[in-house]
């Protein structure tokens, strides 16, 4: 008898384990499931985009991506429809307002109502302030400000209307702390914070909730694509050593599930990588003594050129011997991965 009961007991404790194992994991995962939904990626031909694309395919959604190079559009969707999966590959200019809605209404006439957006499209240039000109401002803006912009407007009528709805704007922790050698860059994703929590203010009681992103580092295989300016070779050579360093940049995969997570529970924000944490804690404590310590990386980076520093060159374009050493190993693999060799 005693033992009947002891056993008892022992199934009772595992069963509640075994539920409460399952409650955090669902809390962590949270409960918004993407199969049967539409999503729209932009920017998701290559990269974090692609990345995102893949786990969606994944867990069931019909999925709709957006880029400018229809060649890697198309290579993006056939690997995504490889298994039977609804893709739509549209080539648009994210920037235009008239492209965008024209865009939505496409995806809108294929899949039905866009229930998740992912803002992803980015453009990065790096280098010395000295060699950043009004073009590179501007088309930063352009891209991390005006298409979000224009993508949220959108798609919010439907939304609203049908009183629920998912948006994820990928910012940086560049957007939460300026970084040297990347000065248009880390305006327009201060801009699109911003907006970004501005929108989930006002769209909270409409039930739509948006989400912003601001990772560090990710191994995505993306300063092949990146605009370098200044001394190229030596630009683009930092900045890929510090993308392959696993230390200081975050494995894709990983932050794209907990960039799904963060939608599935619809958390106001999540900084992605420790380092990308501490940066922004730090910064958040003490704001001046950041921007001071900063400014001493910054001399440890490559200064501006003698001759040709303004010519904007991609990363594939400023090559060398150290930046295709063994030192960007991860960052290389992560390039054939992700769609990220295209020329």
């Amino acid at each position: 008898m005693k033992t009947d009961t002891r056993n008892s007991w022992l199934v009772a404790a595992a069963s509640a384990a075994a539920l409460l194992a399952a409650t955090l994991y669902a809390n962590r995962r949270g409960s918004y499931e993407l199969a049967g939904r539409t999503v729209l990626i932009t920017g998701g031909s290559r990269g974090l985009g692609l990345i995102l694309a893949r786990q969606a395919v994944a867990e069931g959604a019909r999925v709709a991506i957006c880029a400018r190079d229809a060649q890697e559009l198309e290579r993006a969707r056939q690997e995504l429809a490889q298994g039977g999966a609804q893709v739509l590959a549209l080539a648009h200019d994210l920037t235009n307002a008239n492209e965008v809605r024209a865009m939505v209404a496409k995806v809108q006439q294929q899949f039905g109502s866009i229930d998740v957006l992912i803002n992803n499209a980015g453009v990065i240039v790096a280098g010395p302030l000295d060699h950043m000109e009004i073009r590179d401002y501007e088309e930063s803006l352009n891209v991390h400000f005006w298409a979000p912009l224009h993508a949220m407007q959108a798609v919010l009528p439907d939304m609203r209307r049908r009183g629920e709805g998912r948006i994820v704007n990928i910012a940086s922790v560049g957007g939460k702390v300026a970084v040297p050698h990347l000065v248009p860059y880390s305006a327009g994703k201060f801009a699109l914070v911003g907006l970004s929590e501005g929108f989930r203010a006002e769209l909270l009681e409409h039930g739509i909730k948006v989400t912003t992103v601001c990772p560090g580092l990710l191994r995505t295989g993306s300063p092949r694509n990146a605009i370098v300016k200044g001394q190229h070779e030596q630009e683009y050579a930092a900045f890929s050593i510090a993308d392959s360093l696993p230390a200081v940049s975050m494995n894709a995969e990983r932050a794209g599930r907990e960039i799904w997570n963060a939608c599935r529970r619809g958390e106001a924000e999540v900084i992605l990588s420790l380092p990308a944490k501490l940066l922004a804690a730090f910064h958040g404590l003490l704001p001046g003594t950041t921007a001071n310590v900063l400014s001493w990386l910054n001399r440890a980076l490559p200064g501006p050129a003698e001759f040709m520093g303004d010519e904007r060159r991609f990363g594939y374009e400023s090559q060398s011997a150290l930046s295709q050493s063994w030192l960007t190993t991860l960052t290389q693999k992560a390039a054939e991965k992700n769609n990220e060799l295209g020329e």
